[in-house]
């Protein structure tokens, strides 16, 4: 398989994008296409590489605007497949459905691979490469999916594209269960979350190390990208201490995530481009709502005044 980079050899800088401004969520008011190409103006200077989650309208303007614009981005395009079995195991109590909607999601699983396929059959120039799923095989996941199940999506998209094809996951069960499934794909890919694990600013980093290589070890002849890591600038200390969440510690972590993924040749993905004010719970101290390096007003974050960015190490 071809090494991950783009711009004539240059390492690529990735980020995760997703749009939806305050009032806005998935399956309800999407982003405009003024809104997008406004956000993608912020972006380009700092990043090649974008990865969208689904194949929805959010996903389609994207392209749409990428394409029309002549922005010299490239996508990672996904389909966010829903949860197909129960998962009493999920720790927010989301993982139980009527046999009824797993069903449902089944067929509607089927239709989002298929949408993927067209999707990269129509912006394939723009495509770097194709998710079958987004942490649907970890045993926290409220959207739980047999191991078996995204190997068939993942063949049914290799059989229809040459495009390089994944499944993102966070990086434990890749260690364990993803066997077979890492076997299958062009690349792996994972998430790290060190802020999630209880991991101080002092011993990130190192953690990150430790997370990429286990997953490497595990499949010393794959390409290892990772699809999310990042730091929240706020907690209700549900899950991350409070204390550990702080634009700081933001600035630090990014900053030293990407001097090492930069230096090691690692496609890297920062989770994520802006606030998202639609998730988690309702509470604003919620951390799932603030890990963007900019704020949802799209005000930049001190991590965005780095000298990282304003360097030559981004494009080496």
């Amino acid at each position: 398989m071809e090494k991950f980079e783009i711009n004539n050899g240059y390492h690529p800088r990735a980020i995760c994008y997703s749009g939806f401004r305050d009032g806005q969520r998935p399956g309800g008011v999407c982003p405009s296409y003024d809104q997008i190409k406004e956000d993608l103006e912020i972006l380009m200077p700092h990043w090649d590489l974008l990865r969208l989650y689904d194949c929805d309208l959010h996903a389609e303007r994207v392209l749409e605007v990428v394409k029309n614009e002549g922005f010299p981005f490239k996508l990672y395009l996904g389909a966010y497949i829903e949860a197909e079995i129960n998962n009493p195991n999920c720790p927010w109590g989301g993982g139980v459905y009527p046999d009824a909607i797993l069903e449902e999601n089944k067929v509607k699983n089927e239709e989002k691979i298929q949408k993927l396929i067209r999707l990269q059959d129509e912006y394939q120039d723009l495509v770097w490469g194709l998710s079958v799923g987004n942490e649907a095989c970890v045993d926290w996941t409220d959207h739980l999916v047999p191991v078996e199940r995204v190997m068939e999506f993942a063949q049914t998209i290799q059989r229809a594209s040459k495009i390089p094809v994944s499944f993102c996951e966070n990086y434990v069960p890749w260690t364990d269960h993803l066997a077979g499934l890492g076997e299958i794909l062009d690349f792996i890919s994972i998430h790290t979350y060190p802020v999630w694990e209880y991991k101080s600013i002092m011993d990130a980093l190192e953690y990150t190390k430790q997370n990429y290589s286990a997953v490497a070890h595990k499949f010393p002849d794959k390409e290892i990208v990772i699809t999310e890591a990042g730091w929240t600038t706020m907690s209700n200390g549900r899950g991350i201490h409070p204390e550990h969440a702080n634009i700081y510690f933001q600035k630090e972590y990014i900053e030293q995530l990407i001097e090492w993924t930069t230096e090691e040749k690692i496609v890297c993905f920062v989770f994520e481009a802006f606030d998202e004010a639609w998730k988690g719970s309702d509470d604003v101290a919620e951390p799932e709502k603030h890990w963007g390096l900019y704020y949802s007003n799209r005000k930049p974050k001190p991590a965005m005044s780095s000298d990282i960015f304003k360097s030559s190490i981004l494009q080496t």
